[in-house]
């Protein structure tokens, strides 16, 4: 008889549940983990919203997959891990054999294999993660704070595609979890960061993760040259990344840069949203425009090295935690987008927080 654990399971539209079902059992080239901590993320956010997502699952699906835990069980053939060792694994993994893979592109990858079932005392771990794109957690390091690594990533390869590096000055609009991940993760490569930001509880928290100055929209009259008056010569910025997907910041953004600067749409509005930018400005500018989207292996080991290493601020970074059986309600409660006093991460332990030290 299969022994059971509580996971979340999301059957729909904002219907997310906490249920009993099997306890994971690694096939060949997988792994068990007793999670240790889970976080919660914007793109969860965003499936428990519209109920389902197209690449990651569809209902009724095991739901999270930012984790960190605890190897329980190996499948046949794992050499690379023993039961007892703590692990990060991330949420995807390429196959590094599709025609973008062979460009270096590997977070398009045409057969990105995704993962999900963070929100649960176990989880099952593919073999193509396992061998990819699972790191060890260094004794020292807190689980709740290496599962932060996957949206390192992501934000990791949104500057380096950006071309960001020291002494840029760079704008983030968006002071949301993403937003200041991005400002820190600037300010720790040696980026001048300016944050605009929605309300005055904001201000401190892009203050604490390296914004050197803050623009605030209900102060500011105009806030494009608002921005522009914070750079040199009034110019606009080398580099700005937009991580609130809504039109007006997508149009900001564009305002924001200097001429034959970067802007990065990283904050992705949703399908058939449409935009309208300054043709001109974007031509004679020389204004390179692009988007990020997801991570690669390498980022990922770029990202952990940030959080293994205790440069970044992990601590003032999760701001909230839970137990298993509170997940659904701490969605409902995410769903008050801009709620002041809202946590920036929540991490959930199935067991205790001290399972994630």
């Amino acid at each position: 008889m299969s022994q059971m654990m509580k996971a979340a399971v999301l059957y729909g539209k904002e219907d997310l549940r906490l249920e009993e079902v099997a306890v994971p059992v690694a096939g060949p080239g997988e792994i068990v983990v007793r999670v240790g901590a889970a976080l919660t993320c914007g793109t969860d956010l965003k499936v428990y919203k519209r109920g389902y997502h197209a690449a990651m699952g569809t209902p009724p699906m095991l739901f999270g997959h930012e984790v960190a835990g605890v190897v329980t069980e190996i499948g046949d053939g794992v050499q690379w891990f023993e039961v007892g060792e703590r692990v990060v694994p991330m949420n995807s993994a390429p196959c590094d054999e599709c025609f973008f893979c062979l460009k270096g592109q590997q977070n398009l990858c045409e057969d990105l294999l995704f993962n999900n079932g963070a929100y649960a005392e176990y989880i099952r771990i593919p073999a193509r993660i396992v061998e990819k794109n699972t790191l060890r957690v260094p004794e020292g390091v807190r689980l709740d704070y290496a599962a932060l690594t996957e949206p390192l990533a992501c934000v990791v390869r949104g500057l380096e595609e950006s071309g960001a590096r020291a002494g840029d000055s760079m704008v983030v609009i968006g002071a949301g979890p993403i937003g200041l991940m991005f400002m820190h993760a600037a300010e720790l490569a040696g980026v001048d960061v300016i944050a605009v930001v929605k309300r005055e509880d904001q201000v401190e928290a892009a203050k604490l993760f390296g914004a050197r100055q803050v623009v605030r929209i209900d102060e500011a009259v105009d806030v494009v040259e608002a921005v522009r008056a914070l750079t040199p010569a009034g110019r606009g910025a080398d580099i700005v990344i937009e991580a609130v997907a809504v039109p007006e910041t997508w149009e900001w953004a564009v305002e924001m840069v200097r001429k034959g600067g970067v802007v990065n749409f990283f904050g992705g509005p949703p399908t058939g949203t449409v935009v309208a930018l300054d043709t001109n400005r974007l031509h004679y500018g020389d204004i390179t425009l692009k988007a990020s989207f997801h991570h690669t292996p390498a980022t990922c080991r770029t990202a952990f090295e940030l959080v293994s290493s205790g440069r970044f601020k992990c601590a003032e970074y999760i701001t909230g935690a839970v137990g298993l059986g509170e997940v659904p309600a701490v969605f409902e409660r995410m769903m008050v987008r801009g709620g002041v006093g809202m946590d920036i991460k929540t991490a959930v332990y199935p067991v205790s927080r001290g399972e994630a030290a």
